[in-house]
């Protein structure tokens, strides 16, 4: 077999609604999760063990620490290799920053191994074996923009989504999910929620309905996400949002010369690292 290479792409969160703190911790959402053009890279070939795992120039742990390592030792549990599988992850997607990379690499291995082995599973058995290692994992399977509901667990495909251009400021430091959740402070309850979904079909609509419940919490941990997105909004997007759980802050342009013209004029801010996106 000759080394495969992937592209495993970040997502943005254009919506993302907290509906309410379940009796088992987790939390009901509505979010609409969109692919952008920000990839880590994995190259897969055969190996000498069952799973080896590489991320070089990343402080990544290379085994079952790393939910890599952990979807390719689910989808051996129902697909033995009788050679093992070599893997390297090159980073591009900062880690813990709200785009979804771990997630995304978990999608990009289920589904590069299930070719590699002449696909005997179906897109629903991935998508299944996905959830069980974290929710955004059944999203990149899918490979389209959809709601997710649920826990993250219930998706729904849009099928028109526009087409957006993105600059993303990531201000290097992590945030914990965990941490940003603890945050809400949301009460208990049982009563079903009634709540209307926005309707994306233009660029327009997507500007005017951007809203993240997450984001008060993690601008009150660190001020210096409304600093940027006030940057943003300030040289030239049309609307801003802090993505997931962040700290990942994008803005939305008009074109994408904008989003480069922006690029450059931020180009230098200390620690922040910058991204060129468009939606895919």
């Amino acid at each position: 077999m000759n080394p495969i290479v992937r592209l495993a792409p970040a997502k943005v969160n254009l919506y993302l609604k907290i509906i309410r703190k379940r009796e088992d911790g987790y939390h009901d959402l509505a979010t609409l999760m969109q692919r952008i053009s920000l990839y880590d890279e994995l190259i897969f070939k055969p190996g000498g063990g069952p799973i080896a795992l590489h991320c070089p120039q990343s402080n990544l742990p290379e085994d079952g620490n790393n939910i890599v390592y952990r979807a390719a030792t689910v989808f051996f549990g129902k697909v033995p290799f009788p050679d093992g599988i070599d893997i390297t992850i090159n980073k591009s997607i900062p880690v813990a920053a709200g785009l979804g990379g771990g997630s995304s690499n978990a999608a990009t291995t289920l589904m590069t191994l299930n070719q590699i082995a002449g696909c005997p599973l179906s897109t629903t058995t991935l998508m299944e074996m996905g959830a069980s290692l974290g929710a955004d994992v059944p999203f990149f399977i899918l490979e389209q923009t959809a709601w997710a509901f649920g826990i993250g667990d219930h998706l729904e495909a849009v099928s028109e989504a526009p087409h957006l251009f993105f600059l993303l400021i990531n201000p290097g430091f992590e945030l914990s999910t965990k941490d940003v959740y603890e945050g809400l402070n949301l009460r208990l309850t049982k009563e079903p929620i009634h709540y209307s979904i926005p309707r994306f079909f233009e660029r327009h609509d997507v500007i005017m309905g951007l809203h993240n419940d997450l984001e008060k919490v993690s601008i009150n941990l660190h001020p210096v996400l409304k600093e940027i997105k006030t940057l943003l909004l300030t040289h030239g997007a049309s609307g801003a949002l802090m993505s997931g759980s962040g700290p990942t802050v994008f803005g939305i342009f008009d074109s994408e010369e904008m989003a480069m013209k922006t690029e450059q004029s931020l180009k230098g801010c200390g620690i922040w690292s910058l991204f060129r996106a468009h939606s895919i």
